[in-house]
């Protein structure tokens, strides 16, 4: 574990809507929690969204669709604003992009998009990462310069598995040891045993920053950094837990051959072709 060497917010104050306080906020912790974000109308828009995609047929046996380990409900929908216009909109939402371009200080694309689906009772937890530590190892992202965007869709609580968070994690690398297995992201998406840092280094972050649940009700929003270690719980309640992400990366900072020397994992877990910079939505 070593001291992070990239900047954690690269804009100004003047560059976009977030204040001082709220870019301190960011830089000290690594994230950054907005109670009630979207209004009650554009919320039923995408929750009738997030319907329709799971309920489609046409969304059972696709690669970039994930299954639970042990049934057959959907885990994960990636590449989620290719199957929906309604969720390409939201990544380029005016409220939402300029936050992103901000806090990289420049144009920004979508990296990876997904909806997370944790089902009541039977939603499994994800174990303790950090998405940078994977994206530069298997996809070949050179810096510490994406952030990523969660949408609240259900009310999240302290029952169904909400997202934890260790601030201040983020200003260490923590490298992961042993060597990642061909095709590792196969397994991973359902059951993260490999990529994931030592009880140590954990036992130390936390200690030092405490930890944090985004707990709260469908339309909250969570910006949070790359490097940022962070994790979930199994749903122990009979209510859904379903949020979308986005992850915004740096026009200059557009991926390259895997940094662990493994080959590059599918596309729609790593943009490859279309880094153009997004737009705000009309």
């Amino acid at each position: 574990m070593f001291d992070r060497r990239d900047p954690v917010i690269y804009g100004t104050e003047q560059d976009g809507p977030l204040d001082h306080e709220q870019l301190e906020c960011y830089r000290q912790d690594g994230f950054l929690f907005f109670p009630a974000f979207f209004t009650s109308r554009e919320l039923k828009r995408y929750i009738r969204e997030l319907g329709r995609l799971c309920a489609d047929p046409a969304m059972v046996g696709r690669e970039d669709v994930i299954t639970e380990p042990d049934s057959k409900k959907i885990r994960s929908i990636f590449r989620v604003h290719h199957h929906s216009g309604v969720f390409a909109d939201l990544c380029r939402h005016p409220r939402v992009l300029p936050m992103a371009e901000q806090l990289l200080g420049s144009p920004v694309y979508v990296h990876q998009s997904r909806i997370n689906y944790k089902p009541g009772f039977k939603g499994k937890g994800f174990n303790w990462h950090s998405d940078f530590e994977t994206w530069h190892a298997e996809d070949g992202m050179p810096g510490m310069r994406a952030v990523s965007c969660s949408i609240i869709l259900t009310d999240n609580d302290e029952f169904n598995g909400p997202l934890m968070l260790i601030p201040g994690s983020h200003r260490y690398f923590v490298p992961c040891a042993g060597p990642t297995p061909e095709n590792h992201y196969k397994e991973s998406l359902k059951h993260q045993q490999f990529g994931v840092p030592d009880n140590g280094s954990l036992e130390r972050l936390i200690r030092a920053g405490g930890l944090r649940s985004a707990t709260g009700p469908a339309g909250s929003l969570l910006l949070f950094d790359c490097n940022l270690l962070h994790g979930s719980n199994a749903n122990m309640s009979p209510r859904p837990r379903s949020n979308v992400f986005f992850v915004y990366n740096s026009v200059f900072n557009t991926p390259h051959r895997p940094f662990s020397g493994t080959m590059r994992r599918p596309e729609f877990l790593s943009e490859r072709e279309d880094f153009g910079p997004l737009e705000v939505a009309a």
